[in-house]
Parts: C-alpha cells; sequence; structure tokens
C-alpha cells in the first residue's frame, strides 16, 4: 500500500486546485457502481468504511443487485447511515461481522444476522495481518486525488490502512465532498481496482440532545479536568456534553479515537490550542470522525489535524507518553467492587470494547493522567445502574483493577487502590438516593463492608462547595464536604497529631478513634451535621491535612465546632480557612452561631475562636473556655453570603490573607480571652 502523511510537495488543496478528476484522468479504473461491484464473488468477506464514510452508494447498489452475489459477509468497525431502512430499522439481506454494535445493527442482532467481535481496536491489524480474519474486499470513500494521484482517506482513517494492507479487492467511491485530511490519510490511485464517482454531502452525525441528569454528569466531569489537559472523549453522549463546560480552560490538546462537532466551539474559541501536549504538540489527533458539515469544513485541508491509524492512536504506550492525558468512558453498569458493562447490558448486546480499555489504561499511567468511566446512576424505567452484582446478561468489558473514577450526577467516586469496602462505600455514595439503603444491605450480606456502615447523607457531592486557598506557606489546599468514604484517611490524620493535640482537641488521651467515631467526622448528612476537609494532592492521591465540623442543636440553631489540623499545617492559616469555610457554609443555612468549649491552655484555638465573624460571649469553669459566637444580623448575614456566592461557582481560589481581616477585626475580644484563659476568672 502506497501511503503518504502530508500532500506531495507539502502543499494543500488550495495549491492544487483539488477538484474532481475527469473520467479520463483518473483513467480506466473509473467504472460504474454495477460494474464494480459485479467483480465481488460469491462468499466474499467485505470491508465497509466507517462511519460517515461508508460508501453508501455501493452498498445501496450491492443491497439491490438481483441476482447478486451470495453469502456474504460484511465486516465494519461502526456504521452511520450504511444500511437501508425500512420502518425505521435497518435491513439487509447479508450477514455482518461488527466490532461495535451501534443503533444501526441492533435490529440485526434481534434478526439474528450479527455477529458482535468484542475486541479492542488496537488489536484489529494484527487479526487482519496474521489471516485470521482475511478481508476479499474493501469498500471505502475517498476524496478525489490531487495532481500526484493520491486520494485522502478524509473522515475515517481508523482501520483502513489495516484493511489496505490485505484486502484482496479495493474499490472506492470517489467524492468532491468528502474532507481532504492530513496524517496518514493518503492514498495512491495504485491500490484502488476499481473507482465510482458520487456526488454526495458525507453522511452527518449529530448527538441527540441530553436531559437534567446527564447535564450534571458532565459538569462533574468538567470540574477535574485540568488547564493543560489532553483529552480522549469517546462517542458516548454524556462525554461529549461536558466538552460544553470546558470554555473557561486554556491550552487543551485532543488525543482521541473519535472527535466530534463538540470540539468546533473548543477550537474557535481557543481553548483547544495543543500547546501542553507532550506528543504531537499544536496538532488535534484523532483516527476518525462523526460530526455535520461545520466540523467537515474545519478539518478540510487543516494540517492542525492529523488521522492516524487506529492502533497507533489508542495503544496504551503511545497515551501514556501524553502528560495530563484524560480518558472519558461512558458505561451501562456497575458492580460494587468496580466491574464495568460496555457492550452488553441486560443481554443485549450495544456499544462495544473499541477502544475504552486501551485509553483507560493509558490515561491511568500518564504523568498527571486522569481515567474516567461515567454513567447516570439509574435507568429509563429507575433501576440502578450502580448493583451489588452484574446480572445475567452484563457483559464485564473493563476490569475492576483497570477503573479509577467513577463519576455519576450525585458525584465522584476514586476506586484505583482501594479496598472491596472502599470502593462499595464509594460507589454506594454516587447510587441514586432511591437505591442506597438496598446496596448498602447487599454489600453486608455480601461481606464487602462492615456490619455497621451507614450512610448519612442521601444527597450529591457538592463540587460547587469546594474551594481552593492558598496558605502562608505558599501551599494550595482545597476545602471539600467530607463523604463516608473519608474516614480512614481521616484515621491517618488522627495518628499525625501530638498527644497534646489529641488531648485538646478530644479532652482526653486517647490512642485510637472507633470506626463510629471517625464516621461521626465525616459521614455526616451536611445538613444538622457538616465536615469539611483540608486536603492536599491530586484527586486521585488526596492527603487530609485538616479536618472541621459542626453540630447543630435544634432547639437553639447553634452550632458546636471541632478542628483537627495536622501539625506541619498548624501556624500557617489553614485552620483560619477551616472555620471561615464552616462560618460562610452555616451563614448560607441560616445557623445562629457557633459555639465550642476550649482548654484553657490551648491558646491557638483561643486564637482561632476569636477569629470567627460576629459577637462573641465567653465564660470559663474549671475545666473549659465556653465560647458563644452569633453571627451578624439578618442583612450582615445576606451581604456575606452574596460575597461568597459571587465567586468561581465549581472551585474557588481563595488566598489566605483573605481571612486575616477576620482575625485583625477582634484584637479586643482575642485579648479578652486570653486573659480569662490565664486567669481563671
Amino acid at each position: 500500500m502506497a501511503t503518504r502523511s502530508h500532500p506531495p510537495n507539502g502543499h494543500g488543496r488550495s495549491t492544487l486546485a483539488l477538484a474532481c478528476l475527469s473520467g479520463a484522468d483518473l483513467g480506466p479504473k473509473l467504472v460504474s457502481a454495477e460494474r464494480a461491484l459485479s467483480a465481488i464473488r460469491a462468499g466474499s468477506r467485505v470491508y465497509i468504511g466507517t462511519g460517515c464514510a461508508a460508501p453508501r452508494t455501493l452498498l445501496a447498489q450491492l443491497e439491490a443487485m438481483n441476482p447478486g452475489p451470495a453469502d456474504l459477509e460484511f465486516v465494519s468497525f461502526v456504521t452511520t447511515s450504511a444500511l437501508p431502512q425500512v420502518e425505521g430499522a435497518s435491513r439487509t439481506r447479508y450477514r455482518h461481522r461488527a466490532f461495535f454494535v451501534g443503533s444501526e445493527m441492533v435490529a440485526l442482532a434481534d434478526s439474528g444476522q450479527l455477529d458482535y467481535v468484542p475486541i479492542s481496536l488496537e488489536e484489529v491489524p494484527d487479526l487482519l495481518t496474521s489471516g485470521r480474519l482475511p478481508i476479499d474486499v474493501a469498500l471505502l470513500q475517498v476524496s478525489p486525488p490531487d495532481a500526484g494521484g493520491f486520494v485522502s482517506l478524509g473522515v475515517s482513517v481508523d482501520l483502513a490502512p489495516a484493511i489496505l494492507s490485505v484486502a484482496r479487492m479495493v474499490i472506492a467511491e470517489v467524492n468532491p465532498a468528502m474532507p481532504r485530511t492530513y496524517g496518514e490519510s493518503f492514498v495512491h490511485l495504485d491500490r484502488f481496482d476499481a473507482l465510482v464517482e458520487v456526488d454526495t454531502p458525507v453522511a452527518e452525525y449529530l448527538h441527540p440532545k441530553i436531559g437534567e441528569v446527564a447535564e450534571r454528569v458532565a459538569r462533574y466531569i468538567a470540574s477535574i479536568i485540568d488547564d493543560g489537559s489532553t483529552l480522549q472523549i469517546g462517542l458516548g453522549r454524556v462525554p461529549n456534553e461536558a466538552l460544553r463546560y470546558l470554555r473557561d480552560r486554556r491550552d487543551l490538546g485532543i488525543h482521541s479515537d473519535v472527535i466530534t462537532d463538540g470540539i468546533v466551539d473548543l477550537v474557535e474559541a481557543g481553548v483547544v490550542t495543543g500547546r501542553r501536549k507532550t506528543r504531537h504538540r499544536d496538532r488535534i489527533v484523532a483516527s476518525y470522525c462523526l460530526g455535520t458539515r461545520r466540523l467537515y469544513d474545519l478539518i478540510d485541508d487543516n494540517p492542525r489535524f492529523e488521522f492516524l491509524p487506529i492502533d497507533q492512536v489508542c495503544h496504551p504506550e503511545e497515551v501514556s507518553r501524553q502528560a495530563r492525558m484524560v480518558s472519558i468512558t461512558q458505561a451501562f453498569a456497575i458492580d460494587l467492587t468496580g466491574q464495568v458493562c460496555v457492550d452488553q447490558f441486560e443481554g443485549e448486546f450495544y456499544g462495544g470494547v473499541s477502544t475504552q480499555v486501551s485509553f483507560l489504561r493509558g490515561a491511568a499511567r500518564s504523568p498527571g493522567g486522569k481515567a474516567i468511566v461515567c454513567l447516570s446512576s439509574t435507568t429509563d424505567n429507575g433501576e440502578s445502574r450502580i448493583k451489588p452484582l452484574l446480572d445475567v446478561g452484563d457483559g464485564v468489558g473493563i476490569a475492576r483493577s483497570d477503573v479509577h473514577y467513577v463519576i455519576t450526577e450525585y458525584g465522584i467516586a476514586y476506586l484505583f487502590g482501594k479496598s472491596i469496602r472502599e470502593r462499595a462505600v464509594a460507589l454506594i455514595e454516587v447510587a441514586h438516593p432511591r437505591w442506597r439503603e438496598e446496596l448498602l444491605t447487599a454489600a453486608k450480606e455480601l461481606g464487602y463492608v462492615r456490619p455497621d456502615q451507614y450512610l448519612a447523607s442521601q444527597a450529591a457531592y457538592s463540587v460547587h462547595e469546594e474551594r481552593i486557598v492558598t496558605l502562608k506557606n505558599g501551599v494550595k489546599v482545597m476545602l471539600r464536604p467530607a463523604r463516608a468514604a473519608d474516614a480512614g484517611a481521616l484515621q491517618g490524620l488522627f495518628h499525625r497529631l501530638s498527644e497534646d493535640d489529641v488531648y485538646t482537641r478530644f479532652f482526653r488521651h486517647v490512642r485510637s478513634l472507633s470506626y463510629r467515631e471517625l464516621q461521626t467526622l465525616c459521614n455526616v448528612n451536611h445538613e444538622t451535621d457538616v465536615a469539611f476537609l483540608g486536603v492536599t494532592g491530586p484527586r486521585e492521591n488526596e492527603e487530609v491535612v485538616g479536618s472541621a465540623c459542626y453540630f447543630l442543636s435544634p432547639t437553639t440553631n447553634l452550632a458546636e465546632v471541632a478542628f483537627m489540623v495536622a501539625p506541619e499545617f498548624q501556624g500557617v492559616g489553614l485552620g483560619t480557612a477551616l472555620q471561615a469555610r464552616l462560618q460562610e457554609y452555616a451563614m448560607s443555612r441560616g445557623v445562629r452561631g457557633f459555639v465550642s468549649e476550649i482548654l484553657p491552655g490551648n491558646t491557638s484555638m483561643l486564637r482561632l475562636a476569636a477569629s470567627a465573624q460576629g459577637t462573641m460571649t465567653t465564660s470559663r469553669d474549671e475545666d473549659a473556655v465556653h465560647m458563644t459566637v452569633l453571627f451578624p444580623d439578618s442583612s450582615s448575614t445576606a451581604s456575606t453570603v452574596s460575597e461568597f456566592s459571587s465567586r468561581k461557582a465549581a472551585v474557588s481560589t481563595l488566598p489566605a490573607s483573605n481571612y486575616k481581616t477576620l482575625k485583625a477585626a477582634a484584637p479586643k475580644r482575642l485579648h479578652e480571652l486570653e486573659t480569662m484563659a490565664l486567669s481563671g476568672s
């Protein structure tokens, strides 16, 4: 096969006037569709070009031939508008062997005409070249040739280079509407046995609109994608929806098996630049695209886009070399251990293994990469997609050992390196509230979780409540709502405290905290019991360095507060930041104020208490200083909450210096507190 990565002489379409050549220019290979197809023998295995590049004219003619060649088997990756439709369903006289079951193939599966092949696409070229899947005929759609006789594979390179290396006969539609793409897209006319001129619009594909639930999943996905990330999106509706929420990011890159219309706005807005890519810098790398004419016009004769063979694009080693690689896979179901169903649900095959495992493994090994599995928490009929065990008919497409992030409309769970108990708790927390108790009961019966495990919150994880603060030492810390799955991390924080810290926090000498005690510090309802953690590091490797809780009395509408701060983060503003975050949260919910009991010798906590905003009253007995802070009146509260709400919705950056004003506002009360503690009055 003759291929080249760039047009001859380095020129593009504009300099070569690449209009469709006349029949004389194409030579004797230019024939009618009927004549080209008459060379196909009975019993042949015929490959169909992928997606929007399917040769629809040739396929329609082949289906209509009477008599046509008998016992053909079509081989394809994914098809779009390629097959005849009867009453909205695909109809064909031939059998199909597919690596992906799209909507067009579902009816064939029901009629028994489809053989689904579960295989990672990176393995298909070896399957072809080894002779285990011989291809007799390839039917493709290409652009017109340039002056050097090279056509472009256009919107679908994917498996075509591998197919062209083994197919005994190659027939192509030559369509002037086909975009001319760069990369390994060029094939010389010598490789074709017959050419058929067509002049029809290239098939278009647009994802159907998604509902509110999917939008919430998409927002969670977008919330963990950082500036400079490189994205693989896939065919799922939800991952493509997530692109809409990335318009405030900078210097994103694309390295994906497929691209869709979703990237066009990001490219035009300057969000996708590829400047920070470590491979194919400044280039958008893909293997095929499914979209509309708007996307086709963007990629046409555009050297910014490189279309490469699918096995190159999705090979885990290649993917892992791309720093900050983010892979997003949409799933049908997941069990409490992390096994993921992606190509068979409730007994029906749909979707495919495709490139999903390859990209997930590559992204997981990428420096700063994120491997994401997303799904809605329930099916259309309200059944939970998070299950104690996958049901009969739910195929495992992704092993539990390959799963990192799992995102639903109720939050984000991180599973990699976690125990079965930790996985089960994390997944139940992102399940639909209607099913959480049932899942928890099943997890106990299976021995996945402790008999005393409970879940206090039925709400979604509040990513909008996250804040990032910069401390006095320059370290950035995320302040986020605590989750039930944080118990182990809190235990680690407890054991880092000094004996004095433990005593001043718990008013007793204690060597360890029970599991139930740890749960009270993180497994809270976030209404009457509230807990925030200060964490450092990436989400997949967080370290808890601080904890702040309050417990609200319904009779007084006052909340008792408590804090833990790791020794190395004491004195740098973390306690002040945590208290301010608790107060912000409490004031937004109408809490009257905070109460606390502080040992007289705990000057650090006395100073922290004095920095709270509001009116403070204190008393002292032989054991402790009792402090009450009443928050500002309703007008002041509304002003404060409005100020907080005006910050960035998903994540705010609040330097520690912002909190200094709180402390500076109360020098008199601080002096009074210290005097009271020292004098015992």
